[in-house]
């Protein structure tokens, strides 16, 4: 539509396309619920009350918020390409997601990001990108690509570019790293925010973050953290994701003073977890469960991120904005029973609208290559004590201890009588052979090996077993996949999950890769764990920019000290 023509169905002048009648409007800048009718034409809404329109739909008392936004998300987490993913989302009530295409990025490259843009165009929701700024994060580890800022300015002037993504090097920003400096001024030099990640950064390191123009984070994990950071100045974005969970933790920081400069992200959350409990809108759920007024939950959920990467037509119901639309019954239980996007409704009772055709994405050729040595998980018994990761449940964070090595013909071995298993990295880009190894407690595996190429940040082949056949099987299972997730148990495979594009992602229906995704959850229950989502809790322990104690295919990380340390403590 024109500009002309926009005023002219705003004045009421030229018929809307459609008149929603009968809404419980949820105002986000006021704060209000207001009954009344909604005009949109040419996707827009031009007005509210009585309006000559095409089409007249009955909301019949029903509650409408604005469509929900996810300010942070790694789609790849969903382990289904965009449009699975979009189909997934847009009937629980999302409208809008915030991407960091970053662990595609490691893989591949500057082509992973532009695989991204192409793939999510023409999708029935709105796919905004913030652009990944630490590939590599770190160079404790080996990625498929390095990103520099040169590699990223290109970038800049895409409209759908919106942000520079989590900044995950902080020791970079505190030490004044010649390359993430360039990155940080070529952000603010196009107007764009920069997003933050830094885990437990306190006091004058914090201070220095932030006054380089950092400006949100979603890594808390204590209210008392948060409360630091957001009285410092930074936004901050509470993580409910699959592996990390922080909403009840943080939600003591949430009022009337502070709620405008918070929002709900999922970060990463995997297929089980969207179909069973949601996305932005278990959040909401969550929040007013949790004593939260219902529309400061909405709030934190549409207007607050929009107004945070300065996207002015989304995240409100007001004139000039998308039709973006989200409909329920229940404002102390929003369960979406319909939605729209661009005033079309794309989603109703929790399923898509058949007409929304499904457009088929790209593919990429499998990208393993562990080289050609033979891989040995051994590890020769040098002293009696070692360090250990030690897993902390529904946190993406871990401590470290160190303890007895349990040795066998000169060998440390996995000791499942104290839940201490042998985890190694395998790089997968350049056919080093590199191999890191350790051990980690906290699993619960008293058989098998689990492995998987999903692994943060740069995504080399992880496992974790009781023994090092297992674990050899799982390893040259998820290679022959061309990248994947897989459980086996004396030298057999017993459940996987193909994920040919990049190793990240399939492009089945979630729903399907679900089911995949159960199974292996199944036999790692049956192997033992004792974790809600094992292979999302190994996939991040191979993330060494968040504490404590962290492994690559270089060795163990000690994160707080940004250093590899000697797997041996004697």
């Amino acid at each position: 539509m024109t500009l002309d023509e926009i005023i002219k169905s705003a004045m009421g002048e030229k018929e809307a396309d459609i008149l929603l009648t009968n809404a419980r409007i949820i105002d986000v800048f006021s704060g209000e619920i207001v009954s009344g009718n909604i005009a949109i034409a040419g996707g827009y809404i031009v007005g509210f009350g009585s309006y000559p329109a095409k089409k007249v739909m009955d909301i019949e008392n029903r509650f409408v918020s604005p469509g929900f936004i996810d300010a942070h998300v790694h789609i790849e987490s969903s382990m289904t390409c965009i449009t699975e993913f979009a189909r997934a989302i847009i009937p629980l009530g999302t409208t809008t997601v915030f991407a960091d295409p970053h662990e595609i990025a490691n893989v591949l490259g500057a082509d992973g990001i532009n695989y991204m843009l192409q793939s999510s165009r023409q999708q029935p929701m709105n796919i905004y990108f913030t652009l990944s700024s630490c590939v590599p994060a770190t160079d404790m580890e080996t990625s498929g690509a390095r990103l520099g800022a040169d590699d990223l300015s290109p970038f800049m002037d895409n409209d759908r570019i919106v942000a520079l993504a989590e900044m995950m090097n902080y020791p970079g920003v505190i030490h004044r790293d010649p390359e993430v400096l360039r990155k940080i001024e070529m952000a603010k030099t196009h107007g764009k925010p920069v997003n933050g990640h830094a885990p437990g950064l306190t006091g004058k390191d914090l201070y220095a973050y932030i006054a380089a123009g950092i400006s949100s984070d979603h890594e808390c994990t204590t209210a008392r953290e948060a409360k630091e950071k957001l009285n410092a100045g930074m936004h901050i974005m509470i993580r409910e994701g699959t592996a990390a969970k922080n909403l009840l933790s943080l939600i003591s920081i949430v009022n009337e003073r502070s709620s405008s400069r918070i929002m709900w992200c999922t970060d990463d959350r995997n297929p089980h977890d969207i179909l069973e409990e949601g996305h932005i809108d278990s959040m909401v759920r969550k929040a007013i469960h949790a004593g939260i007024d219902p529309v400061i939950a909405i709030q934190i959920a549409t207007i607050n991120p929009a107004n945070y990467f300065g996207i002015s037509d989304v995240g409100a119901i007001s004139p000039g904005r998308r039709a973006d639309l989200a409909v329920f019954s229940d404002l102390h239980n929003p369960c979406i029973e319909q939605v729209y996007y661009g005033g079309v409704l794309v989603a109703q009772e929790g399923k898509m609208s058949p007409e929304i055709k499904k457009p088929v994405p790209a593919a990429f050729q499998p990208s393993m290559n562990i080289g050609n040595k033979e891989i040995d998980f051994s590890i020769p018994a040098q002293a009696k004590r070692l360090r250990v990761i030690d897993i902390i449940p529904d946190q993406v964070i871990t401590n470290q201890s160190i303890v007895e090595a349990a040795v066998s013909d000169n060998k440390v071995v996995s000791d499942i009588t104290r839940d201490i298993l042998k985890i190694a990295v395998v790089e997968r880009h350049t056919g080093s052979g590199n191999i890191g190894k350790g051990f980690v407690r906290g699993f619960g595996l008293k058989k098998g090996a689990l492995s998987s190429s999903v692994a943060h940040d740069s995504h080399n082949i992880i496992v974790v077993g009781t023994n090092d056949e297992d674990m050899k099987t799982a390893v040259e299972s998820v290679v022959k996949m061309g990248g994947g997730l897989a459980a086996s148990c004396e030298s057999k495979i017993c459940a996987t999950l193909p994920l040919p594009i990049a190793g990240l992602m399939s492009q089945e229906p979630v729903y399907a890769v679900r089911e995949k995704v159960e199974k292996l959850l199944e036999v790692a229950r049956d192997f033992g764990t004792t974790l809600n989502d094992p292979f999302m809790t190994l996939s991040f322990l191979a993330l060494p920019v968040i504490p404590e104690l962290k492994i690559t295919d270089k060795g163990l990380v000690d994160v707080n000290q940004f250093c590899i340390e000697p797997l041996f403590a004697d």
